[in-house]
């Protein structure tokens, strides 16, 4: 099956997509601010360039876009069906350096978060998403994972 647009058009539609600051990001920042947890951008000496950082904690958060970071079960994380090897080892990348930049973390003594997109997409699930982050912050755990599907396991308890 041929791509819709043309390879310019597809080029241009990509270069749109944002690394930094995207919505996702901005909504887990908001919901920590509120809580009232201060923390530093984008700290290019931790391993992986956490989204956020919280140093007097020693917790990194990622916020993942399902498609970019290959989301497992996720309506979002969709191979395209053109170029799908290109497509499938792209992503696969994109998860083995995720999954080294935690590894590296947690060697530090970092607690790691991983907050998906599907997270923040749904209201149902963006208004559950301060509370996830919360509950995570104060259990812990070395490492966690907030997306749709965790949200939506956690309201049927």
């Amino acid at each position: 099956m041929a791509d819709v647009v043309s390879p310019a058009k597809r080029s241009q539609m990509m270069s749109g997509i944002k690394g930094k600051n995207s919505v996702p990001e901005m909504q887990v920042r908001k919901a920590l601010f509120a809580m009232g947890h201060r923390f530093r951008l984008h700290r290019r000496d931790l391993p992986g360039t956490p989204d956020i950082a919280m140093p007097g904690r020693k917790i990194a958060i990622f916020v993942h876009g399902c498609f970019w970071h290959a989301h497992q079960g996720c309506k979002y994380a969709k191979t395209p069906s053109t170029r799908t090897e290109f497509w499938t080892d792209k992503l696969q990348g994109n998860v083995d350096r995720d999954r080294r930049a935690a590894n590296k973390l947690a060697e530090m003594g970092w607690r790691v978060l991983s907050v998906w997109e599907c997270s923040t997409r749904d209201p149902g699930s963006a208004a559950k998403l301060p509370w996830a982050l919360r509950a995570w912050i104060d259990s812990g755990a070395p490492a966690g994972e907030i997306s749709a599907q965790s949200l939506a396991a956690a309201s049927l308890r």
